[in-house]
């Protein structure tokens, strides 16, 4: 019978270690995929709960513009995770809103549409900001910003080696 194993790269006090793994749901890769999850749930269960009236994708794009101001798609797209096509659905609906102006700018040569925030898409980040703050706080309190520092300088880390030896293009 063949048995796959899994590959978990483990960094403790800066040291890597490979470990093999016998079960996908005991890899860090497991971790990392669920806690991703578990963010994306808490975070679309709090914009339905505050009536945002925004999605939380939209107001992640929304806080990446006020960010970059005059950010071009392809950018935008990088930052929030997203492809192109589905980067473009979401500023036609915050600009249908009145949130996001665009308007044609020239980039290496080449048109590009540059997004920025209006004075109501400004506000409605800080609006919601202030209204998700509490919760983001309450989570923080629960762990040591020391440790929430060191596991976001780990996940840097474990990027860049998959980076470095699958040459992930992004």
């Amino acid at each position: 019978m063949l048995h796959l194993q899994h590959v978990a790269i483990t960094t403790y006090r800066g040291f890597m270690d490979i470990e093999l793994q016998n079960h996908f749901t005991d890899s860090i890769f497991y971790e990392v995929e669920l806690t991703a999850k578990y963010c994306k749930m808490l975070g679309t269960q709090l914009f339905e709960d505050i009536d945002a009236g925004v999605t939380i994708e939209e107001f992640s794009t929304l806080d990446t513009i006020l960010c970059n101001p005059d950010i071009c798609q392809r950018d935008l797209a990088k930052l929030i995770l997203k492809d192109r096509a589905n980067t473009g659905k979401i500023l036609d609906s915050l600009e249908q809103k009145g949130l996001i102006e665009r308007r044609l700018s020239v980039k290496n040569n080449r048109p590009v549409k540059i997004s920025r925030l209006t004075n109501n898409g400004e506000q409605k980040v800080l609006d919601i900001s202030d209204v998700l703050r509490p919760h983001t706080e309450m989570i923080k309190s629960k762990v040591l910003n020391s440790d929430l520092k060191q596991l976001r300088s780990m996940l840097q880390e474990f990027r860049d080696v998959m980076n470095e030896s699958l040459e992930i293009k992004i």
